[in-house]
This record gives C-alpha cells, sequence and structure tokens, in this order.
C-alpha cells in the first residue's frame, strides 16, 4: 500500500464523521495481515455491530487493540474474557495503557476479573494484578485467594479490610504476604515495625513510615542508618528532627525541610537545596492529602518550592490557592497545573506552551479546555515561529481563505492542523488527501464527503 493511501485510512479511522457503513468496511480490511487501523478499533461509541464484529475478527490483533481501548465502555471489553487468545486476555486484564492523566479508565467488573484472576494462563493472570485500574472492591476481596500474589497485592486496600482479614494476611504463610501487611499495619503498630527493622527487605520504609519506638529510633540516628528516610517519619520524636536538621547530608535536611508539622518559619531556617528539576513527587503526606482542602492549603501556601509542586497536582485546589500558584511562575508548578486542574488561567497555559512547545507538558497546555482560541489568528497568523502560526487555526474567527493559506505553511504542523480543519475548502481538502505529509489529517477531517471517504478506502485497497 502507498503509504499516503495507508496515512490517509488511518485519518479516515478515527474521523468523527465515519458513517457506520464505512467503519463496517474498515473493520473487515485486514490490512495485508496487520488487521484494521487501530484508530477503528478504538473509537468511542462503537455501535454494538462494530463490536460484535471487532469480538468476531479473525487477526487477535484486532481484538488485543480492543481489549485496551480506553474509549470503549468496560462492559464492551469485558465480552473478551473467554478469547481464545491469551495475548487477548492479558491486554483485556491489563487493561488501557494511558498517557494523558486526565483520561478516567473505568474499571472492569468485580466478576470479570475473578475469571481473569483465575485464568489458566499465568500471563493473564499476572497482567491483572499489575493493572492500574482496578477496584478497591475488587483489590480487596483477594486478601483470602489461594494465590499468594493476589494477597499481596490486597493489600493495597489495606484501609477497608476487615480486621479478621488484615490480621490472617499479617499471619500469611507467604513471606512477601507478610513483609506488605506489616509494612501496612506498621503504621500504627510500633511492634510491628520492630520487627520489620530487622529485616533488611524492609527496614527502610518501616522507618519512613512505621510507628517508632523512641529507642529504635535513637539507634538509628547514633548508626547513621536509612537517614532520609527517617527523617520523614512522623512519630520521629522532635528532639530528634531537630538534630537530623542540620545532618551534614543535603539529602536529609532536604526530607526534614518537608515535615508536614513544622512551621513555616523553622522550615525555612533549616539549609536545604532545591533542583529546578525536583518535582516533590516524594512529599507523602501532600500526595496523601490532594483531595484534602487543609493540606492543600498548607502546602500550596508554603514558600517551600517542594510543598508547592507538590500541591499543584491536585485537581482540587481551591481557585484562591490555584491562583496564588499561578503567580510563582515555576515551570514545575504551571506545568502540573497544566495537566491536572480543570481551571488553570489561560496565561499559564501560554507560558507552558511558549516555554515547552513540541512536548508533552505543552500538548497537555494546548489541548486543556481553558487554552485560549478568539484572537489567536490575529494574534499569530504570521508569527515568525510556525509552532504559533499553527494557534491561529484554533481561532473560531480563522476564515476558510486563512485556513487554505496555512495549509501551505512552510511548517509541517501548521499544515496539518490547517489539513484537518472543517474550514479548509473542500477542492484543497481533497488535494491534502494525496500529499503525504498532509493525509492523515485530511483524512480525519469532519467535513471529508462521505463518497471521499469511501473513496479513501478503496485507494488503500479496502475490499468493498
Amino acid at each position: 500500500m502507498v503509504a499516503f493511501h495507508a496515512s490517509a485510512l488511518d485519518g479516515v479511522a478515527r474521523n468523527p464523521s465515519l458513517p457506520t457503513p464505512l467503519l463496517l468496511r474498515l473493520l473487515a480490511f485486514d490490512g495485508g495481515g496487520d488487521g484494521p487501523p487501530r484508530h477503528a478499533l478504538q473509537r468511542a461509541g462503537l455501535p454494538e455491530s462494530a463490536v460484535v464484529m471487532i469480538l468476531a475478527h479473525p487477526n487477535p490483533g484486532a481484538r488485543t487493540d480492543f481489549a485496551m481501548s480506553a474509549r470503549a465502555e468496560p462492559a464492551q471489553r469485558a465480552r473478551l474474557a473467554g478469547d481464545p487468545s491469551l495475548k487477548v486476555r492479558a491486554a483485556l486484564a491489563y487493561g488501557p495503557e494511558v498517557y494523558d492523566p486526565r483520561t478516567e479508565v473505568a474499571p472492569l467488573s468485580d466478576a470479570v476479573c475473578v475469571r481473569l484472576l483465575d485464568d489458566p494462563a499465568p500471563s493473564v493472570r499476572t497482567a491483572l494484578l499489575d493493572s492500574p485500574h482496578l477496584a478497591p472492591s475488587f483489590v480487596a476481596s483477594m486478601a483470602a485467594h489461594h494465590s499468594s500474589a493476589a494477597r499481596r497485592e490486597a493489600v493495597r486496600a489495606w484501609e477497608i479490610l476487615p480486621p479478621g482479614e488484615r490480621s490472617a494476611l499479617l499471619a500469611d504463610p507467604d513471606p512477601g504476604v507478610r513483609r506488605a501487611a506489616a509494612l501496612r499495619e506498621c503504621r500504627r503498630d510500633a511492634r510491628v515495625t520492630a520487627e520489620l527493622l530487622r529485616d533488611p527487605k524492609s527496614a527502610a520504609e518501616a522507618l519512613r513510615r512505621g510507628l517508632l519506638l523512641r529507642a529504635d529510633a535513637e539507634r538509628c540516628v547514633a548508626e547513621q542508618t536509612h537517614l532520609a528516610a527517617l527523617a520523614e517519619n512522623p512519630s520521629l520524636p522532635a528532639d530528634l528532627v531537630e538534630r537530623l536538621a542540620v545532618d551534614p547530608d543535603e539529602t536529609v535536611r532536604l526530607a526534614v525541610s518537608l515535615r508536614p508539622e513544622l512551621d513555616e518559619a523553622r522550615r525555612m531556617a533549616i539549609d536545604f537545596t532545591v533542583g529546578d528539576l525536583d518535582r516533590g513527587d516524594g512529599v507523602q503526606w501532600v500526595r496523601d492529602g490532594l483531595t484534602d482542602p487543609e493540606v492543600l492549603r498548607r502546602a500550596a501556601v508554603s514558600a517551600h518550592p517542594l510543598l508547592r509542586r507538590a500541591a499543584a497536582r491536585s485537581p482540587h485546589l481551591p481557585s484562591d490557592l490555584l491562583c496564588l500558584l499561578a503567580r510563582f511562575e515555576d515551570p514545575i508548578v504551571e506545568n502540573r497545573l497544566g495537566i491536572h486542574h480543570p481551571d488553570t488561567p489561560e496565561e499559564v497555559l501560554m507560558r507552558v506552551y511558549a516555554r515547552l512547545g513540541g512536548t508533552f507538558s505543552a500538548w497537555m497546555a494546548e489541548t486543556h479546555p481553558r487554552f485560549p482560541r478568539e484572537g489567536l489568528a490575529a494574534r499569530y497568523a504570521d508569527h515568525p515561529d510556525g509552532n504559533y502560526r499553527r494557534l491561529a487555526v484554533r481561532d473560531p474567527a480563522a476564515t476558510p481563505t486563512l485556513i487554505e493559506r496555512l495549509s501551505h505553511d512552510p511548517a509541517v504542523w501548521t499544515r496539518q492542523a490547517a489539513a484537518g480543519d472543517p474550514r479548509l475548502p473542500l477542492h484543497r481538502l481533497r488535494e491534502a488527501l494525496h500529499i503525504p505529509e498532509l493525509a492523515s489529517s485530511a483524512g480525519a477531517n469532519p467535513a471529508l464527503p462521505e463518497d471521499e471517504m469511501a473513496a479513501v478506502l478503496n485507494r488503500a485497497g479496502v475490499p468493498a
């Protein structure tokens, strides 16, 4: 198949105006052994006739792509639980690979997960346990499963497990399960923490999270053992916190500076250094409190850059804290607001775009619902940077004449944006279908007439 025919076909596969008869024709396509285009298999709102065709598709790769579709309903994907291909079942068990943090994936039902957890193929069972899309209720239900790997994963639901199941996991015959359970229980049981400290595999995490006996804390300070982890411990006595605040190790002092109980004066009196790329991902008390207004306020108003960066991950920041963080012009804070917060100010999104054009963060800013649209044509249509000229296509006031002009732009991204815009005059849209770098964008243009879509399928060799 000629390359631009394949590109045009790929565009048509994701065209929101693709009629059902052409979609079904596309889904029946073998693609030279590669199966139908992935975009056809992973469209949102597939009609039942299309789902039935995919479920029965002879190419297991097609069924695998559907099993991993973030746009398909869980009940639709679940119909592959009995698929003869273990690769398809493993893909279903793991679920969609999602790179956009704004995309929410609804989990499979507990009943389907139970079936997959008992699948005869180990790869299917492993894929399910590795899935980031499991419902808490299912995770908790694995506490009494015959598989030690499943019981170990059930520990993630520790807070909602009944006391009896917690006790059973703490006494589990499998040492890995017992260790995982103890690392959860140690947060409120100093005896369990003391036991974990004797195990090199768990000592650092126990020091970071466990309820500490003073004698154990003093011994670790004296022996200089895992001090950076110890400095995070919520139960560390105040006098030992002060000793670690002046430790020669910079990582230890930084960990102390992030403790939640410190007031701002004490926090900022500690000699710590924050790098331009330090993200604050390790501030656990903020990560645990991204929906807690009090936690968010304490972190967002702090002078500590890592606390502000940690708070910027929350989509629940109230408007006053959002505005406060937006004023700092910290690149990491701005990137995170652009990714996570639904009300990020336009000026922040534009700064991210201007600073990081062509990167994931810039793409997240540009696809943010609040990214500006009005006035972009007047501001950027003649900008010397093609990355900015492309923004002119977003303006609702851009004329068909301007869109056509931009479809001839020297910058390929600008040409592609114009080729996908429904205001592009039809004669130019037809031309773009035959230009290799524009064919995919033109094929996805929602203004492409049905007969032109059919012609794309014909040229690509898709049987009628």
